[in-house]
């Protein structure tokens, strides 16, 4: 007879698995964790792992989209409100990520040295093509909804969305460079703020939007990270 599928405890269980890898790639960097290392965080067998997952790649790729996930949920309600043009909806993805960011501010810190090393520069990639999948129609819709509204002059929303989330990556990479240079006390706050002023500007002209209306963050953002 056919072994019944609990949906529940399958998902528990592979949430385990997640858990313990991303703890594992948090600590020692992707490269250097092994499917040993997890079942033996676990404390389960081999046979159990690839129940779930077919090969370590398929283990990040869950551990990726999860994140991706986590991230997009805080900013999808924005997204999806009838009532708000489409300018206010991107001030308020930007507020909702750098909220979401801010509420795990202690973790973030905590994994910046890791996520910037060598050993994570899988991770990042497979963190940017699933930002990059996900995100892109979300912002294509805002875009699209901005020049309908007359807020924006892009021509085509959907080549303008994503240049705009791949700035968007640069920017975030960008974002913990000047965090850690900040902390060695490298560059002043002042220079901060003009780097993601210039991004704010770049994005500002992918949108055809008037100049001065995209502000990334706000100054309380800015000095909890950076001040």
């Amino acid at each position: 007879m056919a072994r019944t599928l609990d949906p529940e405890a399958h998902a528990i269980k592979r949430d385990a698995f997640l858990d313990a890898a991303q703890r594992l790639i948090q600590l020692k960097g992707y490269e250097s964790t092994t499917v040993q290392d997890v079942l033996h965080e676990v404390r389960t067998s081999k046979g159990a792992f690839y129940h779930y997952f077919d090969s370590k790649g398929a283990l990040l790729n869950g551990v990726v989209e999860r994140m991706v996930e986590a991230a997009l949920t805080a900013v999808t309600p924005i997204v999806e409100d009838p009532d708000l043009p489409a300018d206010l909806k991107l001030r308020g993805v930007f507020d909702g990520i750098a909220a979401w960011k801010t509420a795990r501010k202690d973790l973030l810190l905590a994994l910046t040295e890791n996520w910037m090393s060598d050993d994570n520069a899988i991770v990042r990639e497979k963190f940017r093509r699933s930002v990059v999948l996900r995100m892109t129609p979300l912002i294509a819709r805002i875009i699209r909804q901005g020049r309908d509204e007359g807020r924006f002059s892009a021509s085509d929303p959907s080549h303008a969305a994503v240049v705009f989330v791949s700035m968007l990556l640069a920017l975030n990479q960008e974002a913990a460079e000047l965090f850690v240079a900040r902390q060695a006390d490298e560059i002043t706050f002042d220079d901060v703020r003009r780097i993601l002023a210039a991004y704010a500007e770049a994005l500002e002209r992918i949108l055809g939007a008037p100049s001065g209306s995209m502000p990334l963050v706000d100054e309380s953002v800015l000095h909890e990270w950076f001040g």
